[in-house]
């Protein structure tokens, strides 16, 4: 055979995995674990990146049963670098740091000199631009490779507006939202 394969045809057929789809409402966060934890990954991470920051970790009342990390001091432009490439580092670490489910990294948010806040409205804004040239031209609009969560903020703030639709396309890190006409060009 001098190293070659056999021919596709008398290969089985690759085997096919069922997505996995979460039919049960994700675990509550044990908010106190987390504030107690997340306490001890940042003293250690801070301290051995000698970062000039500090930071605060609380969890806000309400039904949410969110927690939030704010850091402040000489450092935070360090973490906003790159469109807060290390702030956003940092979170994914302590989302690993506590065995959180996938499905409750929404709820525990690191942020830094109001850099959330600020990239909520850039998206909010983005996409009705977006919205609004596509309704003008016809034309599909892609955005850049952005977070499931960046993600999520442009298909929501899209989610019923006039003569568009969202729709997110490619896979991991490249993954984007495309902004489409409500209805395509040869149905109108």
């Amino acid at each position: 055979m001098n190293g070659e394969h056999p021919p596709s045809a008398n290969r089985p057929p690759a085997r096919q995995f069922p997505r996995r789809e979460h039919t049960a409402p994700p675990p509550p966060l044990d908010r106190e674990r987390a504030v107690a934890e997340l306490n001890r990954f940042l003293a250690l991470a801070v301290r051995e990146m000698s970062l000039a920051v500090e930071f605060e970790v609380s969890a806000p009342p309400g039904d949410e049963g969110e927690v939030i990390v704010t850091f402040s001091g000489a450092d935070q432009e360090v973490l906003l670098e790159n469109n807060a490439e290390l702030l956003l580092a940092l979170e994914h670490i302590a989302h690993r740091w506590l065995r959180l489910d996938p499905r409750l990294h929404d709820r525990v948010r690191f942020d830094c000199g109001e850099y959330r806040a600020t990239r909520l409205a850039e998206l909010k804004l983005s996409a009705r631009v977006a919205a609004q040239r596509v309704r003008e031209t016809g034309q599909p609009f892609q955005f850049n490779p952005m977070s499931s969560r960046e993600r999520r903020i442009v298909h929501l703030e899209l989610n019923g507006a006039a003569g568009v639709r969202t729709a997110s396309e490619g896979s991991g890190d490249r993954r984007q939202l495309v902004v489409y006409p409500a209805t395509p060009p040869n149905k109108r």
